[in-house]
């Protein structure tokens, strides 16, 4: 009988779920090279390829997905036992305020490894804008915030990384071609609101805010019915919409920062959690 061990087990499962071997490097603390040997080993067990490479992306093949549920399984079970005859491992409760817009993306993944990972934290998170987050992180007791910034360069030590803003519709409508330009967008004070309008007046280009809804979810339902144009980080973009491409009507947007926030004294579970987000941030 053959036997796969755990470590390349918790190799694959990390590399399906941030989508690359250097992010799941990063995450494993190993390098990008022993990471992939670990899936060459892996495949060869098995007998088959589980990882091809799509473009820039690596995506399961059929053997992968199939495998990839009971190594989930596996690992699950592994980690449990641990944790029950190791007092001192990660444990204690922690609250996460992340951005609606990143809610889709981000937290499945990460809620689901996290918490497999470490069964001993108690995960809350809270979404709301960013500056709403940053401002309450200690009247609602939240101990990271993923947090963007309008200007990268404010965010100091905090910035993880860029990303660019882009105009977002139905690929279905024709709501872009409106004039003036229906928006559907989400509360006072969100920066893809205040960007949007901001390049619209300052290009001479009429506008109306036609909705304003503050969670994503809502935002693409609107937009899916072809009721408006919105803006939205690239890496954000749900599959299903357009982005439209900069012209005269829709002016160049620029790029915001993001950012991690933390006590000046992080946990250790503080700490894991904000290398899965990096990590998963860096597959987008």
């Amino acid at each position: 009988m053959k036997n796969i061990p755990m470590e390349v087990l918790r190799s694959f499962v990390t590399v399906a779920d941030v989508g690359g071997f250097t992010q799941a490097g990063e995450l494993l603390g190993r390098s990008q090279p022993a990471i992939s040997l670990q899936i060459k080993r892996l495949e060869e067990l098995v007998g088959k390829t589980l990882l091809i490479r799509s473009g820039q992306q690596l995506e399961l093949t059929a053997e992968g997905q199939r495998l990839l549920g009971y190594a989930k399984r596996i690992l699950a079970l592994n980690d449990e036992a641990i944790a029950q005859f190791s007092p001192d491992g990660v444990a204690g409760r922690l609250h996460l305020g992340i951005p609606s817009e990143y809610t889709p993306h981000l937290l499945p993944k990460i809620v689901s490894r996290f918490a497999q990972t470490y069964p001993n934290v108690t995960l809350e998170v809270t979404c709301d804008l960013s500056k709403h987050l940053r401002a309450n992180m200690g009247k609602l007791g939240i101990d990271l915030v993923l947090a963007l910034y309008d200007d990268p360069a404010t965010a100091g030590s905090h910035l993880i990384m860029e990303d660019e803003l882009v105009w977002v519709t139905s690929p279905e409508h024709d709501a872009h071609l409106q004039n003036p330009l229906p928006l559907i967008v989400a509360s006072e004070g969100c920066i893809y609101r205040n960007r949007a309008i901001q390049r619209l007046k300052e290009a001479g280009l009429p506008s109306r805010i036609l909705f304003t809804i503050p969670d994503l979810s809502g935002i693409q339902a609107a937009l899916a019915e072809g009721l408006g144009v919105t803006v939205l980080t690239k890496g954000t973009v749900p599959e299903g919409l357009r982005i439209i491409r900069p012209s005269d009507k829709f002016p160049k947007l620029g790029k915001v920062g993001i950012g991690l926030i933390g006590g000046e004294e992080p946990t250790e579970a503080q700490e894991r959690l904000a290398e899965y987000l990096k990590a998963r941030l860096a597959s987008v």
